[in-house]
């Protein structure tokens, strides 16, 4: 944890922890999105003023990449481990297992900070979902690679297409993380996590 951010304020100077005050920050945008969050909500939350906000984290954009990096770091690392599983079946089982783990977790919120900022973005904001975008679209890349190989390796069909088997894959996520924000249940998610395995090609 970093050390804690002194910063000058009008009477005494304020104090806090920098990490603290980004996950109460990430909290809000993942509940209420980019739009949906206040500065009064920012502010509120992690506790500090809008000038040591600003201070310590520049604007709300850069507030909110910021947040975001620390999802995909520590909300999404199963991600980078899915990739690494020996077959194609089990990167999904992996991706797939990973995210219902996050959403029935009662100690977050429920959705995908990165669907709510993609979907949910004004115009005013656009270079935020256009951020949100370029990210997916990278891990959207790693995944089809991830999938080639298999297919080179005998582990897929021949017939089927790699970057087709990763969109559907991600589309299944993403709707997994809407019905889980749209109030499913546990046994809902799980049972549409394992029809979607038991339409898996291949092995």
């Amino acid at each position: 944890m970093e050390n804690a951010l002194v910063l000058p304020t009008k009477g005494r100077p304020r104090e806090f922890c920098v990490d603290l005050a980004l996950t109460a920050a990430l909290r809000v945008f993942w509940t209420k999105g980019f739009d949906g969050a206040s500065m009064t909500d920012l502010t509120e939350a992690m506790g500090i003023t809008r000038p040591s906000l600003y201070a310590a984290f520049g604007n709300k954009e850069a507030l909110f990449r910021k947040a975001l990096d620390l999802y995909e770091r520590e909300k999404l690392a199963y991600v980078g481990q899915a990739l690494e599983a020996p077959t194609a079946r089990g990167v999904a089982e992996r991706l797939l297992e990973g995210a219902l783990a996050i959403q029935t977790n009662s100690c977050d919120p429920k959705g995908c900070l990165g669907v709510m900022a993609s979907i949910g973005c004004s115009e005013h904001a656009a270079s935020i979902k256009e951020e949100v975008i370029a990210r997916r679209a990278s891990t959207e890349r790693a995944l089809v690679a991830r999938f080639e190989q298999a297919q080179l390796a005998g582990d897929l069909p021949a017939n089927i297409e790699p970057k087709g088997l990763a969109h559907l894959l991600f589309a299944v996520l993403q709707g997994l993380t809407v019905q889980a924000g749209a109030g499913a249940s546990a046994s809902d998610l799980r049972r549409l996590i394992d029809t979607s395995l038991q339409l898996w090609p291949g092995r």
